[in-house]
Order: C-alpha cells, then structure tokens, then sequence
C-alpha cells in the first residue's frame, strides 16, 4: 500500500472496503428494515465460527474514499449498517460524518474490541470472549448481541449484560451451524429469563444476502 493511501486510511478518510450492499437487515432490533451494508475489511478477533473470514485480512480488500462509499449509500437507503470485520479497527469518524451530513441514519455492529469512533444512531455490540469490549462502549450499546455456540455462552451473555446500560436490548442469537441444538437452550433460557429475547439471523433463512 502506497505510503499516501496508508496515511489516508489511517485518518479514515478511505478504508478498505470488502463489499457494499442493499438488502435487509436480518438480525437484531432492526431485522426487517432495508438498509445499505457497508462491510469495512480487517478484523484480529477471530471467531472460529465467523461467517465472514474473509473479511480478516485488511490487504485484501481496496482502500477506497470514504466519500465514494457514502455516494453509493444514499443512492439506495436512508438507513446505513457499518459492519465487517470489525469496523472500529478504523477510525469511523469521517465516514459517518459525512453520513449524517446526508441525512442518513447510522448504525454499526461491532465486537468493541477497539475504541469507539464516529457518531451512531444506533450500537450493536456483540462482544466475544477472546476479545472483550473496551470499556467505555458498554453504557453506549442500544442493543446488546451475544452468540449462542454452547452452553457456557449463557454464562458469558449474563456478564456481559451487567455491564450494559439499562436500555440496552438484550438478544441471544444461535450459531448458525449450531443452530440446531442451542435454539431450544435459548428458547428455554428467554422464558426462564426474559430480560432477554431471541435474535435469528432471518435473512438466512429468507436467502437474501
């Protein structure tokens, strides 16, 4: 990467884009709305059971202006998702800037492994064990996500919505591979606890991207 292109993604005036889409949002509060997907390349959490390995290394994915992401948005939707990899690797505060400065709505998902950047409508923490959140992300998180891939999730997913504000929306959602034999597990777990509620990735089941 040219030395003038580092430095532009490094301020977060172009990041490396691995790919942009209109669809619906599948998941979480917001399953069922149109929205533009902004998927952002780079992320070292490393989930064994990621969907989207190939987001993980940066260098695959074009270093593109910030600007040009946000003109292909609105063209499609007032309703921006920023997610990857994982997003807050970058700095977001130009790319959502110039979101908002359009009129858009924006959210992000993230693993808040990494300090928080941009101006958000909208936070979907789904925090992983091998990377916890920074601290600070926890009280700003509309809604709280966390993967069911065993039991121990469970115990996991209580910790974690300790530390989220009072408002915040908490969703157990299956593994996909996995979702056979820990949906019933969250099915009884939410009726036993229902401070929380289930999250499917209906998009998959739908098959739209």
């Amino acid at each position: 990467m040219k030395t003038e292109i580092q430095t532009l993604v490094a301020k977060g005036e172009m990041l490396p884009l691995m790919e942009e889409f209109y669809t619906i949002q599948g998941e979480g509060y917001h399953k069922g709305t149109a929205a533009y997907f902004v998927r952002i390349g780079g992320c070292d959490v490393g989930c064994h059971w990621c969907d989207v390995k190939e987001s993980w290394n940066a260098e695959l994915h074009p270093p593109t202006a910030s600007e040009a992401i946000v003109n292909n948005a609105v063209r499609y939707s007032k309703t921006v998702v920023v997610t990857g990899g994982e997003p807050l690797t970058w700095d977001m505060g130009p790319l959502t800037t110039q979101f908002k400065e359009k009129g858009m709505q924006v959210h992000i998902e993230t693993s808040g492994a990494y300090p928080l950047t941009g101006t958000w409508d909208w936070i979907c923490l789904s925090p992983k064990k091998i990377k916890l959140p920074k601290a600070e992300i926890y009280k700003v998180a509309n809604e709280l996500k966390v993967i069911v891939y065993n039991k121990d999730d469970f115990r996991f997913a209580e910790e974690q919505a300790a530390k989220v504000g009072k408002d915040c929306i908490l969703y157990l959602q299956p593994e996909w591979s996995k979702r056979d034999t820990v949906i019933p597990l969250i099915v009884d777990y939410v009726m036993q606890h229902p401070k929380w509620k289930v999250s499917l990735q209906t998009h998959k089941y739908l098959n739209i991207p």
